[in-house]
Parts: C-alpha cells; sequence; structure tokens
C-alpha cells in the first residue's frame, strides 16, 4: 500500500527515477521511462559486476509502489551511505579517486554494453573506507552512433579542478564551492599554466574542448563515436587523471604532533584520557574538529565507532585520506571544513545540497586545541562556540587551554590583548548553557584541562 512519502530535495532533475523517503528510510523509484535500460542493466551482469569489484553501493528491489505514482517501475532500497559529502569537502586524493571510480565504472559497463549517461560528483559517495557509485540508475544502453553525453560534465567536475591543483600546486576546493556544477573548461583553460598545454590529455580535454566551447561549437556532435573511440577517450582521461599529483609537502599544522609530542607525557596523557572516557557503546558516531592529520581520530575509530575528521587544512585532511586508504582503515571519513565559514546550503530552495552542520549529527563532537584558535585567534565569544558545537552533536570532549600557555602567549604577540573574558571560569560558565560537565582532567606536562560534557 501506498503512504505519505517525501521525495528528496535533490532528486528531481532524473526522468528515470528518484529518491523518495517513506517512514524514514530512503528509497529509490525507477519510473518506466527507465524500465528498459534498468532490465538491461540486470540482466547484461553489470549490476552484480560492479558489485563484486565494489564500485555500486548494493539495492534491495521491491515490487511495491510506495509513492502510488501512474509513472512506478520498480522500488528500490539502497544501502545507506553514513554521511552525505561534496566535492568541495573531499581533498585531491578524495576526489582523485572519486574521478578513477567513475571512469572505470563507465568502462565496465561498456563491457556490458551500456555506458554512463551522467558524471556528476555527486553520484560518488564515502562508503566503508573508499569512494563508490550510489545511483544505479546512472546508466543507459551503449549506442555508439552517439557521443559521450557526460563527457562536458565529467571535465567540468573532475579533471579540470584536478589538474588545477596538480598544476598550480594549490587547493581549488572555494572555488569548487562557488561553482558547484563544476569548473567551466573555458575558465579552466586560462587558469591553467602554459606548459600543461605539453600534457597530451590536458590538452586534448581542457584546452581543445575550451576552445571548443568558446566558440559553442560540439566537434563530434551528429558523428558516430565507435566504441574504439569511446574506449580511448576513457583511457584518456584516466591516464590524464593518474598522471595528476598534489605536491603539498607542509600545511599550516604540519608537523603540530611532533612538536605537541616534546611536551613530555601531553600527547600519551591526551590520548588515554580520551580512549578510557570513549571505551563504551554511547557513542556510536564521533566528529573530531581541527583534527590536523587524525592522530585523535584515530584512537576514537579503534573503538569501531564512525569517526567524521575535519580540518580546514587541506594538507592534514589529504595526508589523512591517504592513511586510511594505505592501512584500510574504513570508519574514518576525512572532510575539509572551516568550523567559522562550514559549507552552506546551496541549490534549488536552498535544500538541494544542505549545509554540513544539517547534515552532520553526531552523538560526540572532539574538540582539542582548538578553543584557544577559535576564540583568540577569530575572537568568537565562548557561547558562539558552544552553540556551534552543540549543533554538530549531543556530547562534547573539549580542551581549555589557559590565557598563560605558551601558545596562547605566541598568538597575542602578534596582537592586542582584549581578551578580559577569557578564562576558565567563563568558558564554563558558557558552556553550563548548553552542557553539564561530567568529569574533567588536567593534561600531563601542560596546564590545559580536558572536559567531558552531556548536552543538555
Amino acid at each position: 500500500m501506498a503512504g505519505s512519502y517525501s521525495k528528496h530535495p535533490s532528486s528531481y532533475r532524473d526522468p528515470s527515477g528518484f529518491l523518495f523517503y517513506h517512514d524514514g528510510v530512503l528509497y529509490r523509484q525507477v519510473n518506466k521511462a527507465y524500465k528498459n535500460d534498468f532490465d538491461l542493466f540486470i540482466r547484461s551482469g553489470l549490476y552484480d559486476a560492479l558489485l563484486e569489484k565494489r564500485m555500486l553501493i548494493p539495492h534491495e528491489p521491491l515490487n511495491e509502489n510506495l509513492t502510488g505514482s501512474a509513472d512506478h517501475y520498480l522500488t528500490l532500497k539502497p544501502k545507506p551511505v553514513p554521511l552525505i559529502s561534496y566535492s568541495y569537502e573531499w581533498s585531491f586524493n578524495m576526489l582523485k579517486e572519486a574521478a578513477v571510480l567513475t571512469l572505470d565504472a563507465a568502462t565496465e559497463a561498456m563491457n556490458h554494453g551500456m555506458m554512463l549517461k551522467d558524471a556528476p560528483c555527486s553520484n560518488v559517495q564515502w562508503h566503508e573506507g573508499k569512494m563508490i557509485l550510489i545511483d544505479s540508475l546512472s546508466f543507459e544502453k551503449y549506442d555508439e552512433r552517439k557521443p559521450w553525453i557526460a563527457y562536458r560534465q565529467f571535465c567540468e567536475q573532475f579533471f579540470a579542478p584536478l589538474a588545477l591543483m596538480h598544476y598550480l600546486n594549490e587547493p581549488f576546493q572555494k572555488l569548487m564551492l562557488a561553482s558547484p556544477e563544476g569548473i567551466p573548461v573555458g575558465l579552466a583553460r586560462k587558469l591553467l599554466p602554459f606548459r600543461s598545454r605539453f600534457n597530451l590529455h590536458a590538452y586534448l580535454h581542457l584546452h581543445l574542448h575550451g576552445s571548443v566551447a568558446r566558440q559553442n561549437k560540439t566537434s563530434s556532435e551528429g558523428r558516430p563515436f565507435s566504441k574504439d573511440k569511446m574506449k580511448s577517450l576513457l583511457r584518456s582521461l584516466r591516464e590524464g587523471i593518474s598522471g595528476f599529483v598534489f605536491n603539498d609537502a607542509s600545511g599550516t599544522w604540519s608537523g603540530y604532533y611532533e612538536e605537541a609530542s616534546q611536551r613530555e607525557g601531553y600527547l600519551n596523557d591526551k590520548k588515554d584520557i580520551v580512549r578510557n572516557w570513549t571505551s563504551n557503546d554511547r557513542y556510536a558516531v564521533a566528529v573530531d574538529l581541527g583534527a590536523n592529520e587524525g592522530a585523535f581520530s584515530l584512537v576514537l575509530a579503534r573503538q569501531h565507532r564512525l569517526v567524521i575528521s575535519t580540518d580546514f587544512d587541506h594538507y592534514s585532511i589529504n595526508q589523512l585520506y591517504a592513511h586510511t586508504r594505505k592501512e584500510g582503515i574504513n570508519n574514518v571519513l576525512p572532510l575539509l571544513l572551516d568550523i567559522t565559514q562550514p559549507s552552506p546550503a546551496m541549490g534549488v530552495n536552498h535544500e538541494e545540497f544542505p549545509s554540513l552542520f544539517n547534515r552532520t549529527k553526531t552523538d560526540l563532537v572532539v574538540a582539542l586545541a582548538l578553543i584557544h584558535h577559535l576564540a583568540i585567534g577569530k575572537n568568537i565569544p565562548f557561547e558562539m562556540i558552544a552553540k556551534t558545537f552543540k549543533k554538530l552533536g549531543r556530547d562534547l570532549i573539549v580542551e581549555f587551554v589557559p590565557k598563560d600557555d605558551e601558545k596562547i602567549l605566541q598568538m597575542l604577540s602578534q596582537k592586542k590583548d582584549i581578551y578580559d573574558w577569557y578564562s576558565e571560569d567563563d568558558f564554563i560558565n558558557c558552556f553550563s548553557l548548553h552542557y553539564t560537565i561530567e568529569d574533567s582532567k588536567r593534561v600531563a606536562g601542560s596546564n590545559r584541562t580536558i572536559f567531558l560534557m552531556k548536552g543538555i
């Protein structure tokens, strides 16, 4: 029986089907218009092949029409991903892995007589330690009489930002945030250095592509596009992306843990405190704010919970993702986040792409060695910091760094001391509006205190 349902705000573009919630569970409807392609997707063995290679999220087919729609052909119940994230929150390594996955899925589809009909970054998400496709309706029957309809979209959402980061050695996530549909190939062409023209793949997919786009031409439109040409195109894109690297040898906080470990007992004692406070099943999901390269995220993750590990420093998040992939750690999701400028809500009615704060609801927020950077580095009052933390999760582990700490003295040597309100008493008073203090510990080798707080 069909009941009440709510259509997912971002699922309106594709006539093949849509995502919806029914009784709090996420489903995907397959419309009648997609019947033949979906049947081929299953019958050809492509779905099974993608599952076997862990390239696509699995789904459970249901014959029940939960929406009551006349367009209904089939209902799918996809395996849920823990958190939807977007390309402007990913590091270089994450975006590169997502790009290669998309091309490999397109190649696999061709081997089964099908092709990817779209290639947005949002069709890829992090799941169980790696990037994976989440849209089962992205494949259609391959027609060699037509060019790849998703080519430009792939170049703008994947190839262009990766090329820019490779050649300019700068993170481009803020530009990607300003242009969530992708970096136009014409703009990428203008931003790239001249030497990029000597890279065959960058020349073909950005310089030549951008020149053609500027003239409002589509060189392959109306011409046969053979299977050999299609495979050659995918191979060229993959070779180009595989050659892109990001040499972020150091970041804002590189070497932080080396410096912290020089304070006798400080780092180990802090890890012990966090480990002891979280050695239970009270916190299934935690977010680690200002995580740096993830030392404490990994402590939390060893207790078999999902940890969202965030930092504004691209170097730190990129290194952490590389580490989790190398070590097979499947419950740490590294994301780029400037907590003072979090990813905003965007798209139609500000609902298509929800803000990071609206997407992130956790059991525990961890904020170690962060308060002073927000309060003194950014002039944010304690009450506003407490409100920010409360939006992200229920309970809190937070480190208070007193004003006579060496790090704060260094900060104040570069600016006027206008922080009469910065004291432990004021900190406790402001945070007590949102939390009750369950425990506190002085950290060895320092005059810093860590608090365990329960949300009110």
